[in-house]
């Protein structure tokens, strides 16, 4: 195996399911013992990455409202990943389809 061929493997097992839009929006959220509004970095149907210093340990479910366009989408998520101080990833739970049409409509092509 060339080097090539390793480097395109890896790109592949590394890819999210979702390609996410690089979006900075103020996000609600609430969850375990937390209530706060965070900025986000990055969004896609799959899920989104926020920016905040509460602490959000992984597994804690959130609901979260989000502004798209003139709209606004209200879901629900796992964070999934947590850089305390820093920010976390969080999985979106199934979408409604309205709201995934929202959000393929109002983000941005990555």
């Amino acid at each position: 195996m060339t080097e090539e061929d390793q480097t395109e493997d890896t790109s592949q097992d590394e890819r999210r399911w979702f390609e996410r839009s690089r979006v900075i929006v103020d996000v609600h959220f609430e969850g375990g013992e937390a209530t706060g509004v965070a900025s986000t970095r990055d969004i896609s149907v799959g899920g989104l990455y926020m920016s905040t210093h509460t602490e959000l340990p992984v597994g804690t479910t959130l609901m979260l409202r989000l502004p798209l366009g003139s709209e606004h989408a209200v879901v629900k998520g796992d964070v999934v990943y947590s850089n305390p101080g820093h920010g976390v990833g969080v999985r979106f739970h199934r979408l409604p389809e309205a709201t995934q049409a929202l959000m393929e409509r109002e983000l941005p092509a990555p």
